[in-house]
């Protein structure tokens, strides 16, 4: 779970958006829902603290506008909707538990587009913990965008089948069809801990070094991952998965290479809610 404070600057007509304050907090629902289909009463809590902790820093920072999203976790959890209308009682925080086409949408609203080469097509590939969001442009233009229930932690539960993945790539090489050749966009934190891992910096990510990390990581453990490359317990597990479906899109695609802009569903929140605040202002 993450709060994203930003700030956004307008300068000679430009609009810039730099980020204040990230802070991300582990707590992994969907390792209760993918199981069970409800949140745990020990996670319920965390859940509710968090959310308590994170109303603190909004009142603090008193920011012109905010919203809070719910998705793949909430979204399957029988008990989503009692917690959400448990957190609105106790603190005050709306929580909206959105659909995977609003969660396209959203990731959409970062116009990623707008910083494009208008004679190219690309797929912007979103990889969470529940779903995986695709949206393709082609010449500057949305063509589809869809949200699959094909995630990291669904992939380390076992809950991601042999036929959805196929079914999955199937729908990925369809789609592709016709739009080549494409450049993949990834966003999410395994794809950016991925790209920082490999120095690439402002570089587009070939396949093939793609490709050589993943078959390194795969055959460690995750206490190897931890050691070898540094990275966090909640980390070393879901980067793997991670890998495996990004892999598995450039591929069913034919995408030989992949910029990684560092940006996300948060991202797409925050150039959402400066969109409404504008249309308001020039309203008044």
């Amino acid at each position: 779970m993450r709060l994203l404070l930003c700030n956004v600057v307008e300068e000679h007509g430009i609009t810039h958006f730099k980020k204040g304050e990230l802070i991300r907090i582990p707590l992994r629902l969907g390792e209760d829902v993918f199981n069970s289909g409800k949140i745990s009463s020990a996670r319920a809590i965390r859940f509710q603290k968090t959310m308590h902790a994170f109303k603190l820093l909004i009142d603090v920072f008193e920011p012109i506008s905010f919203r809070a999203c719910a998705t793949a976790s909430m979204r399957e959890a029988s008990n989503g909707e009692e917690l959400v209308r448990q957190i609105q009682k106790e603190c005050g925080l709306k929580i909206e538990i959105i659909s995977g086409k609003e969660e396209a949408e959203l990731i959409y609203s970062n116009h990623i587009e707008e910083e494009l080469d208008h004679d190219r097509s690309y797929l912007y590939i979103d990889v969470g913990g529940g779903s995986t969001e695709l949206t393709l442009f082609d010449r500057g233009v949305c063509i589809v965008s869809q949200s699959f229930n094909i995630g990291t932690l669904r992939w380390l539960q076992g809950k991601s089948t042999k036929e959805q993945w196929e079914e999955f790539k199937a729908w990925v090489k369809k789609i592709s069809e016709n739009h080549g050749p494409l450049i993949a966009i990834g966003s999410g934190g395994n794809i950016n801990k991925i790209f920082k891992m490999l120095g690439r910096k402002d570089k587009p990510l070939p396949f093939p070094v793609l490709k050589e990390l993943y078959d390194e990581m795969k055959i460690h453990s995750v206490e190897e991952r931890m050691e070898i490359w540094g990275l966090n317990p909640d980390r070393a597990d879901v980067i793997v998965p991670a890998a495996k479906i990004f892999l598995g899109v450039m591929k069913a695609a034919q995408i030989e290479e992949i910029i990684v802009p560092q940006i996300g569903l948060a991202d797409g929140i925050i150039h959402q809610l400066h969109e409404q605040n504008s249309r308001l202002v020039q309203l008044k």
